[in-house]
């Protein structure tokens, strides 16, 4: 193990997918970090590879869509006792297919006023307040 992979956050491409008024979220697997949760989909970013292209691969592999159009939601760096990460978010406004949970994780679309009645990791609060300003 390298010395600066210690104390490096781990860097996720989130991705807020919208269509009309509705967001779609998807339930973290129990066995994982924060697990249980519901949680904005998306992964960790692969060495060399671009936020766009780790939410595009990510959203494929867990939702089997193909992102169209992205622009930039917000970046979320936190702190856990266990693990540090950094979130860059975006907001995913255009894509084909239906989102389905491909590895057996339950999906659904929720109104924007709705996403405070389902329990979120704490670093997902950000993302949740700058989509409601």
């Amino acid at each position: 193990m390298c010395l600066k992979d210690i104390n490096q956050p781990t860097r996720v491409a989130v991705g807020v997918i919208m269509r009309e008024e509705h967001i779609c979220i998807s339930l973290r697997p129990k066995h994982v970090h924060k697990g249980g949760l519901w949680e904005f989909p998306g992964g960790k970013i692969s060495e060399g590879e671009s936020v766009a292209a780790a939410l595009t691969r990510e959203l494929s592999e867990e939702l089997g869509i193909e992102v169209v159009v992205t622009r930039p939601l917000i970046q979320v760096p936190w702190d856990y006792p266990e693990k540090s990460v950094y979130l860059e978010v975006l907001l995913v406004t255009e894509f084909n297919g239906e989102p389905l949970g491909k590895e057996g994780q339950e999906v659904r679309w929720v109104s924007l006023n709705d996403l405070s009645n389902y329990q979120f990791p704490e670093a997902n609060k950000p993302i949740i307040d700058a989509l409601s300003i």
